[in-house]
């Protein structure tokens, strides 16, 4: 008995890590909004996806501070995979988008964010998304909470955060979700089995955040997504009270080394209880 205590695993504290992700986004923010602001290079991936130079140095500070301040947990960033540097092991790792929604980033509509998520056992536990342009944080953990702060700013303390719940889906229809970037046929007909009453374009994993917020629904992507573009959302979503489901209706799991950390088509819902909307 002695000797297992000793060489038990310490329990992961969820709310800390993700406070800790939010520290690092406000600074890798800072990163951000000078590209932003400036003339930032661009350059195309093996995939066609655009990369600029705000990716780049955001993810530069953001793995470097987790180096510093989570050395016991391995992360897996967009930048680095692409160049073939997938090196994750074992069911605890974190995920890092530096710049998600790089397109939004490019035509300057601010709709554009940083997340990190982490993972444990195949699930999204803690997770920040910060849309720098707006000023507004989203932190998941045991619950979910959002608040107001300027790129390069303080944390605000728990008690300055609003806790957010998703809603139930409203009787009088649903508010949907489209990515501003990539709609496609498949999102098209599987909105039209459901009872939609809005719909609503938005881009990056502000679509998470939406939902988490109680402002909308339903969020269908059926056009190939990586974990890191999903963790840090899911992770808001599902301390909401909101779950992400697969095309075969079971939450969405991450740790796909099979697949290269791909993911399949999902729905991000407000309301678990909702019916399960499969997406084939």
């Amino acid at each position: 008995m002695k000797d297992d205590k000793i060489n038990a695993v310490p329990p992961i504290d969820c709310d800390a890590i993700a406070d800790i992700f939010a520290e690092i986004a406000l600074e890798a923010a800072v990163a951000v909004m000078v590209a932003y602001a400036g003339d930032s290079r661009v350059r195309r991936k093996l995939d066609g996806s655009p990369v600029c130079d705000a990716d780049d140095a955001a993810e530069a500070i953001i793995l470097k501070r987790l180096a510093m301040r989570l050395p016991q947990l391995p992360a897996l960033a967009e930048e680095a995979a692409s160049r073939g540097e997938m090196t994750v092991a074992g069911q605890t790792f974190i995920l890092v988008d530096p710049l998600d929604g790089t397109r939004e980033f490019l035509r300057h509509n601010g709709e554009f964010t940083v997340n990190i998520g982490l993972i444990v056992d195949s699930a999204p536990r803690a997770g920040v998304v910060y849309a720098p342009a707006f000023g507004q944080l989203w932190i998941g953990g045991s619950i979910a909470t959002t608040c107001e702060v300027a790129p390069g700013a303080a944390l605000p303390p728990p008690a300055e955060r609003r806790v957010i719940h998703a809603r139930p889906a409203p009787p009088q229809g649903l508010t949907a979700l489209v990515s501003r970037s990539h709609a496609d046929p498949a999102t098209e007909a599987f909105l039209a089995k459901l009872p939609v009453k809005e719909r609503r374009l938005a881009g990056s994993a502000l679509k998470f955040c939406v939902v988490a917020e109680g402002q909308a629904d339903v969020y269908p992507r059926f056009g190939q997504t990586m974990e890191w573009d999903t963790a840090a959302g899911d992770a808001v979503l599902r301390a909401a009270g909101g779950i992400v489901r697969d095309d075969a209706g079971r939450p969405l799991r991450y740790g796909k080394t099979e697949a290269q950390f791909r993911n399949g088509p999902f729905v991000a819902l407000g309301d678990p209880k909702a019916a399960i909307f499969r997406t084939s």
